[in-house]
């Protein structure tokens, strides 16, 4: 997590600060539920929040204690007790350290994940714009990187924002998945601390009781998790890698915005290169290389260890910001997008029509020529087209076997652009709805 790839409010979801408080109320909800089952003074629960809520945690004070004690939940109790005095002897009642470390976790990745889907949410809304302004904006549709049969801009944008709803839909479920509470004690059994107190903490914290916690939270759920923000990261390269692609110098079919004074090489100053979609390849590789390390973290040894621990304070912070930082770059990146319609149509007609042998081919087989005589036939003429740049119509008109199924007027018909583009309105409604 560095200041470059980063934004303030992820990363205040995971300072020191924000971990304390969090630590903080768990302790102090628990207390209010002890006290309302009578296990501790009522008086002492209000003294925990009325000191402990007023206070701002010393993190080097924390630290301090830390290095001493070698135990991070410790050393917090102990400042806290600092703080608020005798009554203090009441918090962490039945409770074990994973009971306020897991579920803090839990809250930190709801908080996450409500910023990520603002982020699609802005996203989103932006490829519908650009989507709608391009819906008859015709382009060349490739497979395996080479001219196959003509799209529209339109629906290459449509398809995204379809693919990142999905994305969103998947975070949703990954997001309720995540937000479990465990106050249930060492090795989960509530010896020592009643359910209850569990189900109150988990209600104030908008977070569902975990069913069987075994002294930890299950890392399936932490799994599941962060292979949901590696989808999504994919999703975001899948599209960075689109336009990095129509922005080479030879198709130039789309750009990324270039701001006046920008500078696109230190050495050659016609450069613009396409630089926030390579970083946002990077960038993608990055949270995609720490879903492995999640899927890792679900074996741990009977009833707990902390061989996921380690993990966890790197991934959660590094995965969730660099895939805000991601989101909200893509979303500039879409918005700002430079469209280049007329270099479309140019590289659209550069074959000479050759993206229309399908219709021909079927023409063929319609008027009674076999399959596989209508591919030679049709595809003897497009070599030509490859080979010595000819005119793929006139070279059909010009070929007697062709001419022979088929009249003059009938193939004229099947290089109309708009039969490609006829179910556009379709595609868009299935996608956005009516409109």
């Amino acid at each position: 997590m560095i200041p470059r790839y980063s934004r303030p409010e992820m990363v205040a979801i995971w300072s020191p600060e924000t971990k304390f408080r969090i630590w903080f109320e768990i302790e102090a909800h628990a207390c209010d539920a002890l006290a309302e089952l009578g296990v501790i003074p009522a008086e002492a629960a209000r003294t925990i929040w009325e000191k402990g809520g007023a206070a701002e945690f010393d993190v080097a004070r924390i630290d301090e204690i830390e290095r001493e004690t070698k135990h991070d939940v410790i050393a917090f109790l102990t400042h806290l007790a600092e703080i608020v005095g005798p009554d203090a002897r009441f918090v962490h009642q039945g409770m074990t350290s994973s009971d306020v470390l897991d579920t803090t976790l839990s809250v930190q990745l709801a908080r996450a994940s409500d910023i990520l889907l603002a982020d699609l949410d802005a996203l989103l809304a932006a490829l519908k714009k650009r989507a709608h302004e391009h819906r008859d904006t015709v382009t060349i549709g490739r497979s395996h990187g080479i001219h196959a049969e003509p799209t529209t801009f339109g629906v290459k944008l449509a398809q995204a924002y379809a693919e990142f709803a999905r994305c969103r839909h998947r975070l949703e479920n990954a997001r309720a998945e995540i937000a479990t509470c465990a106050i249930s004690g060492a090795v989960g059994t509530f010896a020592n601390i009643d359910p209850r107190v569990e189900a109150h903490v988990a209600e104030k914290l908008g977070l569902a009781v975990e069913p069987v916690s075994t002294q930890v939270i299950p890392r399936d759920r932490h799994a599941m998790y962060f292979a949901t923000l590696g989808v999504i990261a994919s999703s975001v390269e899948r599209l960075a890698t689109e336009i990095r692609h129509l922005q080479r110098t030879e198709v130039l079919e789309a750009e990324e915005y270039f701001s006046p004074g920008q500078k696109g090489s230190s050495a050659m100053p016609h450069k613009r290169n396409p630089v926030l979609t390579e970083n946002l390849t990077g960038l993608a590789r990055l949270v995609r290389g720490m879903v492995t390390p999640a899927l890792e973290n679900v074996a741990l040894w009977h009833e707990r260890d902390i061989s996921h621990s380690s993990v966890e304070r790197m991934i959660g912070p590094d995965a969730t910001v660099t895939l805000d930082f991601a989101l909200a770059r893509l979303t500039g990146v879409i918005e700002k997008l430079v469209v280049y319609p007329d270099n479309m149509q140019r590289n659209l007609d550069r074959f000479r029509g050759l993206v229309h042998s399908q219709r021909v081919l079927l023409a063929l087989t319609q008027a009674g020529v076999s399959r596989e005589d209508a591919y030679r036939l049709v595809q003897r003429n497009a070599m030509k087209v490859w080979e010595q740049g000819a005119d793929f119509l006139e070279e059909l008109l010009a070929d007697k076997e062709v001419r022979a199924a088929l009249p003059e007027a009938e193939i004229r018909e099947k290089f109309d652009l708009g039969y490609h583009t006829r179910h556009v309105d379709t595609i868009f409604e299935r996608v956005f709805g009516q409109s």
